[in-house]
Protein backbone atom coordinates (compact mmCIF):
# COMPACT_ATOMS: atom_id res chain seq x y z
CA UNK A 1 0.00 0.00 0.00
CA UNK A 2 1.79 3.53 -1.15
CA UNK A 3 -0.49 5.49 1.66
CA UNK A 4 -1.93 4.71 5.48
CA UNK A 5 -4.51 6.67 6.95
CA UNK A 6 -5.35 7.11 10.40
CA UNK A 7 -8.09 9.03 11.63
CA UNK A 8 -7.02 11.57 14.75
CA UNK A 9 -8.64 11.31 17.89
CA UNK A 10 -10.98 13.24 19.05
CA UNK A 11 -11.57 14.93 15.60
CA UNK A 12 -12.36 11.57 12.95
CA UNK A 13 -12.74 14.25 10.05
CA UNK A 14 -9.16 15.05 10.34
CA UNK A 15 -6.72 12.26 8.54
CA UNK A 16 -3.18 11.76 8.72
CA UNK A 17 -1.93 10.10 6.01
CA UNK A 18 1.58 8.28 5.80
CA UNK A 19 3.14 7.87 2.29
CA UNK A 20 5.50 5.03 2.01
CA UNK A 21 9.25 6.53 0.93
CA UNK A 22 11.06 3.95 -0.54
CA UNK A 23 14.50 4.77 -0.14
CA UNK A 24 17.76 4.09 -1.14
CA UNK A 25 22.03 5.30 -1.62
CA UNK A 26 20.30 7.95 -4.21
CA UNK A 27 17.62 9.34 -1.67
CA UNK A 28 13.97 9.05 -1.56
CA UNK A 29 10.63 8.23 -3.69
CA UNK A 30 6.91 8.59 -2.56
CA UNK A 31 3.21 9.13 -3.91
CA UNK A 32 2.06 12.09 -2.79
CA UNK A 33 -1.54 11.83 -3.79
CA UNK A 34 -3.83 8.62 -5.40
CA UNK A 35 -6.92 9.40 -6.84
CA UNK A 36 -8.06 6.29 -5.77
CA UNK A 37 -6.57 5.47 -2.74
CA UNK A 38 -7.80 8.90 -1.50
CA UNK A 39 -11.40 8.37 -2.58
CA UNK A 40 -11.37 5.09 -1.08
CA UNK A 41 -10.60 6.23 1.92
CA UNK A 42 -13.62 9.07 1.84
CA UNK A 43 -11.34 11.93 0.19
CA UNK A 44 -13.31 11.73 -2.48
CA UNK A 45 -12.56 15.64 -3.62
CA UNK A 46 -11.50 17.62 -6.90
CA UNK A 47 -8.12 19.75 -6.25
CA UNK A 48 -8.69 22.92 -8.75
CA UNK A 49 -5.80 24.33 -7.27
CA UNK A 50 -2.28 23.97 -5.28
CA UNK A 51 -0.76 26.19 -3.54
CA UNK A 52 2.73 26.49 -1.65
CA UNK A 53 4.08 29.18 1.33
CA UNK A 54 7.38 29.84 1.96
CA UNK A 55 8.45 31.21 5.53
CA UNK A 56 11.65 32.12 5.61
CA UNK A 57 11.82 32.44 10.08
CA UNK A 58 11.17 29.94 12.76
CA UNK A 59 7.95 31.09 14.52
CA UNK A 60 6.32 31.62 11.45
CA UNK A 61 2.15 31.74 11.80
CA UNK A 62 -0.03 31.92 9.12
CA UNK A 63 -3.82 31.13 9.96
CA UNK A 64 -6.10 30.46 11.19
CA UNK A 65 -7.87 30.66 7.52
CA UNK A 66 -10.92 29.28 5.81
CA UNK A 67 -13.25 30.68 3.19
CA UNK A 68 -17.22 31.13 3.42
CA UNK A 69 -19.42 29.12 1.88
CA UNK A 70 -19.42 28.85 -1.65
CA UNK A 71 -15.73 28.78 -1.94
CA UNK A 72 -15.43 26.54 1.40
CA UNK A 73 -12.34 24.27 0.89
CA UNK A 74 -10.42 21.16 2.29
CA UNK A 75 -6.65 20.86 2.06
CA UNK A 76 -4.31 18.07 1.92
CA UNK A 77 -1.24 19.56 3.59
CA UNK A 78 2.60 18.46 3.22
CA UNK A 79 5.54 20.21 4.36
CA UNK A 80 7.98 20.64 1.92
CA UNK A 81 10.99 21.85 3.61
CA UNK A 82 10.85 22.30 6.89
CA UNK A 83 9.50 21.67 9.83
CA UNK A 84 5.90 22.79 11.01
CA UNK A 85 3.02 22.50 13.75
CA UNK A 86 0.14 22.10 11.93
CA UNK A 87 -3.37 22.93 13.38
CA UNK A 88 -6.55 22.42 11.81
CA UNK A 89 -10.13 23.63 14.08
CA UNK A 90 -13.48 22.47 13.35
CA UNK A 91 -15.86 25.50 12.71
CA UNK A 92 -18.76 23.66 11.42
CA UNK A 93 -21.99 25.30 13.55
CA UNK A 94 -23.97 22.69 14.35
CA UNK A 95 -21.13 20.12 15.01
CA UNK A 96 -20.26 18.09 18.26
CA UNK A 97 -17.30 18.85 17.69
CA UNK A 98 -16.93 22.41 16.81
CA UNK A 99 -14.57 25.03 18.12
CA UNK A 100 -12.51 21.82 18.67
CA UNK A 101 -8.59 21.15 17.22
CA UNK A 102 -6.37 18.28 16.01
CA UNK A 103 -2.58 19.59 15.93
CA UNK A 104 0.40 16.99 14.10
CA UNK A 105 4.12 17.81 13.16
CA UNK A 106 4.42 17.83 9.60
CA UNK A 107 7.87 17.88 8.24
CA UNK A 108 10.30 16.95 5.12
CA UNK A 109 11.67 14.31 7.00
CA UNK A 110 8.22 12.73 8.04
CA UNK A 111 6.47 12.96 4.47
CA UNK A 112 3.39 13.11 6.51
CA UNK A 113 0.24 14.46 4.59
CA UNK A 114 -3.04 16.61 6.84
CA UNK A 115 -6.50 15.85 4.90
CA UNK A 116 -8.13 19.00 6.53
CA UNK A 117 -12.00 18.63 5.36
CA UNK A 118 -14.26 21.42 4.38
CA UNK A 119 -15.98 22.97 7.55
CA UNK A 120 -12.12 23.87 9.21
CA UNK A 121 -9.99 26.65 9.67
CA UNK A 122 -6.52 26.00 8.97
CA UNK A 123 -2.66 27.44 10.45
CA UNK A 124 0.56 26.76 10.90
CA UNK A 125 3.66 27.63 12.58
CA UNK A 126 7.06 26.51 11.13
CA UNK A 127 9.50 25.25 13.58
CA UNK A 128 12.66 25.43 11.39
CA UNK A 129 13.80 28.61 9.34
CA UNK A 130 13.08 28.25 5.32
CA UNK A 131 10.03 25.88 5.72
CA UNK A 132 7.67 25.38 3.08
CA UNK A 133 4.22 24.24 2.74
CA UNK A 134 2.32 22.92 -0.01
CA UNK A 135 -1.34 22.02 0.09
CA UNK A 136 -4.13 21.35 -2.92
CA UNK A 137 -7.34 22.62 -2.46
CA UNK A 138 -10.77 21.38 -3.07
CA UNK A 139 -12.09 25.19 -3.90
CA UNK A 140 -10.02 28.26 -5.84
CA UNK A 141 -9.07 30.91 -3.38
CA UNK A 142 -12.24 33.72 -2.86
CA UNK A 143 -11.00 36.68 -1.19
CA UNK A 144 -14.47 37.60 -0.84
CA UNK A 145 -15.03 34.59 1.57
CA UNK A 146 -11.69 34.71 3.43
CA UNK A 147 -12.03 34.94 6.61
CA UNK A 148 -9.33 34.53 9.45
CA UNK A 149 -10.07 33.24 13.46
CA UNK A 150 -7.10 34.56 15.89
CA UNK A 151 -4.10 32.49 16.47
CA UNK A 152 -4.41 32.83 20.13
CA UNK A 153 -8.67 32.94 20.53
CA UNK A 154 -8.61 31.61 24.42
CA UNK A 155 -11.68 29.68 23.72
CA UNK A 156 -9.39 27.32 21.37
CA UNK A 157 -6.57 27.34 23.71
CA UNK A 158 -3.91 25.91 21.21
CA UNK A 159 -0.47 25.16 22.49
CA UNK A 160 1.05 26.80 19.89
CA UNK A 161 5.01 25.98 20.36
CA UNK A 162 6.51 29.22 19.85
CA UNK A 163 4.36 31.92 22.36
CA UNK A 164 5.79 34.64 20.55
CA UNK A 165 4.95 34.37 16.86
CA UNK A 166 5.88 36.55 13.71
CA UNK A 167 2.46 37.50 12.35
CA UNK A 168 1.07 39.52 8.93
CA UNK A 169 -1.16 42.00 9.81
CA UNK A 170 -4.45 40.73 8.91
CA UNK A 171 -3.01 37.32 10.84
CA UNK A 172 -2.79 39.90 13.72
CA UNK A 173 -6.03 41.55 13.53
CA UNK A 174 -7.82 38.53 13.17
CA UNK A 175 -11.48 37.93 14.93
CA UNK A 176 -12.10 35.60 17.93
CA UNK A 177 -14.23 32.36 16.70
CA UNK A 178 -17.57 33.69 18.70
CA UNK A 179 -16.64 37.02 16.45
CA UNK A 180 -16.36 36.20 12.72
CA UNK A 181 -18.91 35.85 10.15
CA UNK A 182 -19.36 32.34 9.46
CA UNK A 183 -21.44 30.72 7.58
CA UNK A 184 -20.39 26.80 7.48
CA UNK A 185 -23.19 24.63 8.93
CA UNK A 186 -22.44 20.79 9.48
CA UNK A 187 -23.67 18.95 6.62
CA UNK A 188 -25.69 15.53 7.07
Amino acid sequence: MPFAFRHLTGLPALILIEPRVIQDERGWFSEDYKLSEFKRHGIAYDFPQDNQSYSRSRGTLRGLHFQRIPAVQGKLVRCLAGELFDVAVDIQIGSPTYGKWGAVTLSSENHDILWVPPGFAHGFQTLMDNSVIGYKVTSEYDAIQERCIRWNDPQLDIPWPISHPILSKKDAEAQLLSEVDNNLILQN
